[in-house]
């Protein structure tokens, strides 16, 4: 783990000490138990600016599932942590239409949601969106592309039929020109969520993401060679918060806190993710599958931790990776221009929440 990351995880342990409040118990149901006391990480003062706030609606990236920033809100909520800094707060799951969640918050119907990365950010701001990005996860893009193990180079997909989910994700794209395909040789055709239509041969080659149908694939005992964009060059992230800016203008401690409580509940889920992963499923009730989530949120918090710029803390917003990410975008025809990031990028408010790589909990 990076050593950022190793500091992070000692320094909350230790302020956790300090503060007098334990992590969590096991409940009844094998999730979280709530622990602390309404305001408990806050002065009254603060308590105060938090609660004129009213309530705080987070949108999820997709439903309950265990990616970053999705269980680490709800994981948040269950321990208290939201209620420890005076926030009411309430998540609603989304439905994986990124633009949706971006004007779900642009129009206040909701203050903060997950939104896949930086690139979808750029992509709804050029289209006239107002959101801005407080705080980033991962800085690598997360979609793949699946292949069956005799496809050795990706020119061998040329003449044959690729899946996606509706359309062709812009980092697959760079990737297959960067390998030298010709994509007019490739029929694309849209595919539902079943994995399977690869190892069915009903296509030769299958969009996705890293953490979630290699590992259904992989737990049936199938085996494929997945493809990442990160290896020929393509830039992306991963797992963006964004919110409201008028909301962020006028309560910026509600939006420090929740932040705040988001990144504690985030560590605590690298240690606990059996007992995270149950506070998601009884979120989402009937048909949860909660050992594919617990490998999903293990595979995400890996990215994440393997791609952490040097120097940087966990959810920082790097400006300059995500210049070059909407340099890329213009490159490939997805946006006109790069958007004044001075307006639409806040990258300095998560690193105010960490002292010494240490995120301070609680708030002095």
């Amino acid at each position: 783990m990076n050593t950022t990351r190793t500091a992070l995880a000692v320094g909350a342990a230790a302020t956790l000490l300090l503060a007098g409040c334990s992590g969590s118990e096991q409940g009844p149901a094998g999730g979280s138990t709530p622990t602390g006391s309404r305001g408990s990480a806050v002065s009254a003062e603060r308590c105060a600016q938090n609660e004129a706030a009213g309530t705080v609606t987070y949108v999820t990236g997709f439903q309950y599932q265990a990616s970053a920033s999705i269980l680490d809100p709800v994981a948040a909520q269950a321990l208290g942590y939201f209620d420890d800094v005076c926030l009411d707060v309430e998540i609603q799951p989304g439905t994986g239409q990124t633009a949706q969640n971006a004007q779900l918050v642009a129009s206040g119907t909701a203050q903060l949601s997950s939104i896949a990365g930086n690139g979808d950010v750029l992509v709804n701001v050029s289209n006239g969106v107002d959101v801005q990005a407080v705080a980033v996860f991962g800085h690598v893009p997360v979609a793949t592309l699946m292949t069956e193990p005799d496809v050795t180079d990706l020119r061998q997909l040329e003449g044959t039929t690729l899946g996606h989910k509706g359309a062709l994700p812009v980092t697959i794209e760079a990737m297959l020109r960067a390998a030298g395909v010709d994509l007019s040789t490739i029929t694309q055709v849209k595919v539902g969520y079943d994995p399977n239509v690869l190892v069915r041969g009903q296509v030769q080659s299958l969009t996705g993401y890293k953490s979630n149908e290699p590992l259904t694939l992989a737990a049936a005992g199938e085996q494929i060679t997945t493809w990442n964009p990160e290896d020929y060059g393509v830039p992306g992230s991963m797992a963006t918060t964004i919110v409201n800016p008028r909301f962020l203008a006028e309560h910026p401690t509600a939006v420090e806190d929740f932040l705040r409580a988001q990144l504690r509940a985030y560590d605590h889920c690298e240690q606990h993710a059996e007992e995270c992963v149950a506070d998601a499923a009884e979120l989402a009730r009937a048909g949860y599958d909660t050992e594919h989530n617990v490998q999903v949120w293990q595979t995400e918090t890996k990215l994440v931790d393997s791609s952490l710029p040097p120097g940087q803390v966990l959810g920082q917003v790097d400006d300059t990776a995500a210049r070059t990410e909407g340099e890329f975008l213009v490159q490939m025809g997805q946006i006109p221009a790069v958007p004044d990031l001075t307006q639409v990028l806040v990258p300095d408010l998560v690193p105010s929440l960490y002292a010494e790589g240490q995120l301070v909990w609680p708030v002095p």
